[in-house]
């Protein structure tokens, strides 16, 4: 008989009991590579099974348990069971019972603490007589299944703190599994969402997405791709759309290598996106008028620069009188100059298609797509209406345009740029002089504003230098031209703080550096007009002296221009006469001596003794 043949028979007798060998079958498992232990059955005044008596154990069951074959044969069960959990004999006590009056194979786990192994217990019953017992070492299987579970639980541990959202997707049969987090990400619970199927997944994908999303889904299920890393939308519970990271693998395959269980994990990265967008914004946006920047423009024109926009309009705009402002007023008036100028040009070119770049520090293009010249003209035409009526600190808006279209994908863009940029400097070389013009007269009415002793020295110094200027013989133009230096000698001053001009004290060192700043400033506001441009070098070089020894730059002698030589003197008699803050005024004769003391030193003594005469004379 063979040894399965041997371990089915079980056929019952008509006085319920087995045809059963129990020499031949306590002989069969012997020698078997398992643990193996053979009972008698003991039963109770109601004939129920209540325990066993071993009668048999091979050597692997000996090994296996930690138990002496005779420290088993002719004892209780009991004896096993007090290195075994208690609650676990109830347990094979039942299944025991089962496998006697069900004619079953039972088997369950349990845990030996004295030798501190897993078991699989396989129990079957022969006989009403004998329980036989198969006794599996599982201790590797169980250990590793328990460290698996661990590192599972450590897992949903580490991805509860990371704030992560899990899934799993069988792409079989198209059952999703979620964790709560997913859910709450988008502003859910889980029993909201339920049933969360395909079709829920496409509804909360932003449309936009969706499209890149079904492709990649489609690579999966072709077997093209394992594993993906995707960005996209997702809309939350609210209404708004939440950035999602969404990373995917593919963890387990059919028979046939298709993919069967994908698995991953979803992050919530709208901050993430949201500085990146921010980042990216800044580094192509200019953050004082809001425009595109130089570097947008230089990086897409290739996109910007093709045939669908055409034809394409491009119009070169610069404010007027902006280095003027910000000399006379500084950076922050100018800088108010440039929005109010950004301001009316954005009002001007309305359409999303426009594009709006500062391509340097007063100058802007406009690119309009689709835009014929005509359209061109009459956006200028608009902008230039609502400059017309804005200021800032009383100076007017003033912007210099110029414009080319181009018809032909063909012309240089850079072609085209050039001859707008040429038409706006013709432009500009009236519209400016006329704006600056206009300007120096606001800065001079702004620095009599901020002190009423600069206005009354200004003035007459004006007066002294064309009394000098006579003397000497200036023809009308030239007397005209020196006074009007005299009168805005000290315009430089506007760029020298409110209260130093009027400490009523000695100045300190720094403050004095700082005043001395101010024939600089002058010049660089009057150079910038064409009607201004020979006064603005008088004005330079009025602090200069004869004997070389002044500033800013220290020239001497007649290399200093006749005119400032004049302003010098003007200056310094006024000075004596109406006093300074922290100086006693002299008399005529006091300050005459002054000059004459002077005179070849700090003055040109030919000059000197001019106006000596001139103010001595009855």
């Amino acid at each position: 008989m063979t040894k399965n043949a041997l371990l089915n028979r079980q056929t019952y007798t008509a006085n319920n009991k087995y045809d059963f060998d129990e020499n031949s079958y306590k002989s069969l498992f012997l020698d078997l590579p398992i643990g193996y232990a053979f009972f008698e059955i003991i039963y109770d005044e109601n004939n129920k099974p209540y325990d066993y008596k071993f009668i048999e154990v091979n050597s692997i069951f000996e090994e296996k348990s930690g138990l002496k074959s005779k420290e088993l044969i002719g004892e209780n069960i009991s004896v096993f069971f007090e290195c075994i959990d208690n609650k676990k004999t109830e347990q094979l006590m039942l299944h025991a019972a089962r496998a006697i009056y069900k004619g079953k194979q039972q088997e369950f786990e349990i845990y030996n603490k004295h030798v501190n192994k897993w078991y699989k217990i396989h129990l079957k019953a022969p006989s009403r007589k004998f329980l036989v017992t198969y006794l599996i070492d599982i201790t590797k299987e169980k250990l590793h299944t328990i460290e698996l579970e661990n590192a599972r639980r450590r897992m949903e541990n580490i991805i509860e703190a990371t704030d992560i959202g899990t899934w799993e997707l069988n792409m079989q049969t198209g059952e999703r599994i979620y964790n709560e987090r997913w859910a709450s990400i988008l502003g859910y619970t889980l029993e909201e969402l339920s049933p969360i199927n395909e079709d829920t997944w496409i509804g909360l994908v932003h449309p936009d997405d969706l499209q890149q999303e079904l492709n990649k889904d489609m690579l999966l299920y072709n077997k093209k791709i394992d594993c993906y890393d995707d960005e996209y939308r997702m809309r939350h519970k609210d209404g708004h759309w939440v950035w999602i990271q969404d990373r995917g693998k593919v963890i387990s395959w059919t028979e046939d290598g298709s993919p069967l269980l994908l698995s991953g994990t979803h992050t919530d990265i709208t901050a993430k996106r949201n500085k990146q967008e921010e980042v990216l914004y800044l580094s192509y946006r200019d953050q004082l008028t809001g425009f595109y920047n130089r570097r947008y423009f230089d990086e897409n024109l290739k996109e910007i620069d093709v045939e669908k926009n055409l034809p394409m309009s491009v119009i070169l705009a610069d404010v007027n009188g902006l280095k003027l402002t910000n000399d006379s007023f500084g950076h922050s008036v100018g800088d108010d100059l440039l929005k109010k100028a950004t301001d009316v040009i954005r009002a001007g070119c309305c359409r999303n298609t426009d594009k709006l770049v500062r391509i340097g520090g007063d100058e802007f293009l406009i690119i309009l797509p689709n835009t014929e010249s005509w359209k061109a003209v009459e956006i200028i035409k608009n902008i230039n209406s609502l400059a017309l009526k804005e200021k800032v600190r009383g100076i007017d808006v003033s912007i210099s345009f110029g414009y080319k279209t181009k018809r032909r994908i063909e012309e240089s863009f850079n072609d085209v740029f050039k001859s707008a940029e040429a038409r706006m400097y013709r432009h500009k070389l009236y519209e400016s002089s006329c704006i600056r013009n206009k300007t120096i007269e606001i800065i001079m009415n702004t620095l009599y504003e901020k002190s009423n002793r600069e206005m009354l020295h200004s003035k007459r110094v004006g007066e002294i230098c064309e009394k000098i200027a006579l003397r000497l013989n200036f023809d009308k133009e030239k007397t005209i031209q020196v006074k009007l230096a005299g009168i805005m000698h000290d315009i430089g001053k506007m760029g020298i703080d409110e209260n130093i001009l009027n400490k009523p004290q000695r100045l300190s060192y720094e403050e004095y550096n700082e005043l001395k700043r101010h024939p600089e400033i002058g010049y660089r506001m009057l150079s910038t007009s064409n009607d201004y441009s020979e006064i603005a070098d008088y004005v330079l070089k009025h602090h200069e002296r004869w004997d070389g020894n002044g500033y800013p730059g220290g020239f001497k002698g007649e290399e200093i221009s006749i005119q400032a030589r004049i302003i010098a003197i003007a200056e310094a008699y006024d000075d004596m006469i109406y006093g300074m803050p922290y100086k006693k005024n002299m008399s005529i004769d006091e300050a005459a001596a002054e000059l004459k003391r002077c005179s070849g030193s700090q003055f040109d003594p030919d000059i000197v003794e001019v106006f000596i005469d001139l103010i001595t004379s009855p």
